[in-house]
């Protein structure tokens, strides 16, 4: 209890603040005519002016009257600290704007190295998301004083045509007096409201001006991008070995990449000042996760104290170890929480991540990977302290190619080692992958040593940086999602212990679940970042788009492949959500409610069926087709429904009447045309049986309603269950009914009510047959107990010496040939039988 109240505060701490300051800066509210504020009046289309009727006019000019002075009132402190607040925030962000916009001219970006650029990159894609947000509130602010100017206006013309009226019908100079009272008001109270109302035009025509640089800004750093790329196959720099010890960067290029790193760190305080809801997301989620960590590795010691070690290796190391989970989980958070981040959070990020992953990686880890994980890291601090070196282009190059050539031996030696231990059969498909990528990564560290050589230095900086990072992020994302896995299983409640009950009963399925899915984001994650580091996400991103946004028009309906794409995500997600949703309410949700039998299946079915139909409506909005586009459709629907499908709209209708009516549900045992089994799952179209033989039926609804069927469940788990015993002649019927009578209420699991029955049933053929009969509750285990049942029936008329016949026949010959007579003398004796 302490620790969720300790997570709550610091989520209302995480949140509180931002909300206050927001209550802070908000303008003041203007009142409408009931009352109510602007800001929360509904748009609607304004009426057309009109005059007031003269026995209203009083009312009338009581209502606008109030009104106008509640403007008047506001309109004189027209918000002057949020109107200061927000004209400061706007100076700042032109301040930084017009800055940058000098020191970084087209010229000077072409200049950059990659890395910077990405960083300009993100920090105008930064001072937009902080203008467009600034642009918001100023949007709110001025909204209500917009809409108050437009409904003074409106009344005021009412007003005016009220005056008009009067003049020309001659009526009590007392109502023309008010009249032009309420008129000389209004124009008042619209002259002090066009005060605020103009600052904050001013201020917006401001706020464009600011837009436009932030744009332009944007396209020159995408162009400048777009420089460096087809940058990439030009020499940039003298061969290798014809550099100078002394040789030293041009003054330009180093004035510009020293420009750009002050850039970085002002970028980095403004970042951290700008308290975005991202930023306090993963707040929340560093103070949260540290004392979970701590919670679990105090309840995992106690637990081995106790002798109920982890069950796996991976789990025991992560949880042994809750300061290094904690950085390596909170590095990835900000990895992901923040993808806009300037990249000295991020590279802060990937080296405070760079011993918790060596500490928690997996032991079984090392089969297959050896000792990547140490030079993957050591290349990773290698080549981040390249940059210390950036002043001396000599030394800088001779170190990156040093590194290169580094690094190119230590991945062939992993390739050769992996062969050598053969991981393929260790492995299956994992080890041929590694494998593969070794001697991949060997291809592109020797192309990059051969560019570095002949002097494209911007081909060899990307591909050697981006080859080490891309398998140092690979690192950090298998140890992430191994920890996260570990986490999971430990905190997914037991079977036998509390929690939720779907989370008790299928925590294995969700395990999984959850692990395919972190697997799949890790991968997904790890392609788009290595795609960006080798400097080919642009033009894959710019290629997929066009290719997905070209379309062709079939009479009124466009179509394209990004469209289909978008209908195709939208139905599995539609799909997805429902199977969720209904796995929930089968799960967790309806068996804690009290409901008639079998409401549980037929609420979480049609839930299920209504949003399937709503995502797919949904899906088909997202494409942007309308219904009306789709009329053609809907109509040969309509004809094939009419031609060929009565069988499937009769059984969608059925699958109606059965979720409705309920006559059957799943786990009900029901013979249906000679088939007996237990229903498993009622569909819209068909109902599955499993046969007590293993076989799974499908029998479509509509044979369900037309035809005959037995329900053995349909009300209780009642069975009644029969027994044929038969004696010899010559015993004594009440007695052998009494006997059996006994035997059948001694039996385990036969219930006094209904109450069992011994009956004389007739003369057989060779015995006096008796029908023994008998109900139980357990209907799943009535065979079992039948048979208990004739077994201690049978014993009970063995101990009493009554006999249980067989049948037994007289067989007489009337005539046999003199060879069979003759050896049924021999075998036999006795009379000589007829003769033939």
């Amino acid at each position: 209890m302490r620790l969720r109240i300790a997570l709550l505060a610091c989520l209302f701490a995480a949140l509180a603040s931002p909300a206050l300051q927001a209550r802070d800066t908000a303008a003041p509210p203007l009142p409408d005519a009931s009352g109510k504020t602007a800001a929360t009046k509904a748009s609607a289309k304004p009426a057309a002016p009109a005059a007031i009727v003269v026995q209203d006019i009083a009312d009338r000019a009581d209502i606008d009257e109030r009104y106008a002075e509640q403007v008047l009132a506001v309109a004189t402190t027209a918000g002057t600290s949020s109107m200061k607040s927000l004209q400061k925030r706007l100076q700042q962000i032109d301040a930084f704007t017009e800055a940058r916009s000098r020191d970084f001219r087209y010229d000077e970006l072409k200049l950059l190295p990659a890395p910077r650029l990405e960083s300009l990159e993100r920090y105008w894609a930064f001072e937009a998301r902080r203008f467009e947000a600034l642009r918001r509130e100023l949007r709110e602010a001025s909204q209500p004083y917009t809409e108050a100017a437009a409904e003074l206006a409106r009344r005021r013309a009412d007003w005016d045509l009220t005056r008009q009226a009067l003049a020309q019908d001659g009526v009590s100079q007392a109502l023309v007096a008010r009249t032009s009272g309420v008129v000389a008001l209004l124009q008042q109270a619209s002259e002090q409201l066009s005060v605020p109302l103009e600052q904050q035009l001013a201020l917006g025509r401001r706020a464009n001006a600011v837009d436009a640089k932030i744009t332009a800004n944007r396209k020159s750093v995408d162009a400048a991008i777009a420089y460096s790329d087809r940058r990439l196959g030009r020499l940039d720099s003298p061969p290798l070995w014809t550099l100078q010890a002394v040789h030293e960067r041009g003054k330009d290029a180093l004035a510009s990449t020293r420009l750009a790193l002050q850039l970085e760190f002002a970028f980095l305080g403004e970042y951290g000042a700008s308290n975005f809801a991202n930023q306090r997301l993963l707040q929340v989620f560093e103070l949260s996760l540290l004392p979970l960590m701590l919670w679990l590795w105090w309840r995992t010691r106690r637990r081995t104290r106790a002798g109920q070690p982890p069950a796996d290796a991976a789990s025991a190391r992560v949880l042994a170890r809750p300061i290094s989970t904690w950085l390596l989980l909170s590095m990835l958070a900000v990895l992901v929480l923040e993808p806009d981040a300037p990249l000295l959070v991020h590279q802060f990020a990937m080296l405070v991540a760079l011993v918790p992953l060596l500490r928690l990686l997996p032991p079984h880890s090392k089969e297959f990977l050896g000792p990547w994980p140490y030079v993957a890291t050591a290349l990773y601090l290698l080549e981040r302290l390249s940059f210390l070196l950036l002043g001396n282009l000599f030394l800088y190059r001779w170190y990156h190619f040093g590194l290169t050539v580094v690094a190119l031996g230590l991945m062939a030696w992993l390739a050769w080692r992996a062969r050598k231990v053969e991981v393929q059969a260790l492995h299956g498909y994992l080890g041929p992958l590694l494998q593969g990528g070794a001697w991949f990564a060997v291809l592109v560290l020797a192309v990059s040593a051969a560019s570095n050589l002949a002097g494209n230095l911007t081909l060899a900086e990307m591909l050697t940086s981006a080859l080490i990072d891309s398998g140092y992020m690979a690192l950090v994302l298998y140890a992430g999602i191994t920890v996260f896995i570990a986490l999971l299983g430990q905190l997914l409640p037991q079977p036998d212990g509390g929690g939720l009950r779907m989370l008790r009963n299928h925590a294995p399925q969700v395990l999984h679940v959850a692990s395919r899915i972190a697997a799949l984001a890790g991968v997904a994650g790890w392609l788009v970042y290595t795609a960006n580091r080798f400097r080919i996400y642009r033009p894959l991103h710019d290629a997929i788009e066009g290719i997905v946004t070209a379309s062709i028009q079939v009479g009124e309906i466009d179509l394209s492949l990004g469209r289909l794409l978008v209908f195709v995500l939208g139905v599995v997600l539609a799909v997805a959500f429902a199977r969720l949703v209904r796995f929930l309410l089968r799960e967790q949700v309806l068996p804690n409610m009290t409901l008639p039998r079998g409401v549980d299946n037929s609420v979480a079915s049609l839930s299920y069926y209504a949003l399937l139909f709503v995502g797919l409506l949904a899906a088909l909005a997202a494409a942007g087709l309308q219904i009306g586009q789709l009329a053609f459709l809907f109509g040969a629907m309509g004809v094939g429904i009419g031609l060929g499908l009565q069988d499937v709209v009769k059984n969608f209708v059925s699958g109606l009447i059965l979720m409705f009516e309920r006559p059957v549900q799943p786990g009900d045992v029901v013979d249906v045309s000679g088939t007996s089994g237990r229903v498993g799952e009622i569909g819209m179209r068909a109902t599955t049986i499993r046969t007590f033989d293993g076989a799974d039926v499908v029998v479509p609804n509509g044979m369900l309603l037309a035809d005959k069927f037995t329900n053995w469940t349909l009300h209780d788990q009642h069975r009644r269950i029969d027994i044929a015993v038969g004696v010899a002649y010559g015993s004594d019927p009440e007695r052998v009914a009494n006997l059996l009578l006994e035997v059948v209420k001694g039996t385990p699991g036969i219930v006094d009510v209904p109450s069992p029955a011994v009956l004389f049933s007739g003369f057989g053929a060779s015995s006096l047959d008796f029908a023994v009969r008998g109900w139980t509750h357990d209907f799943d285990n009535w065979p079992t107990i039948r048979s208990q049942l004739a077994t201690r029936l049978y014993a009970a008329l063995l101990d009493a010496g009554i006999e249980i016949p067989f049948p037994q026949q007289d067989l007489h010959l009337r005539s046999l040939s003199d060879d069979v007579a003759r050896r049924l003398r021999g075998a036999g004796g006795g009379e000589d039988p007829p003769p033939a």
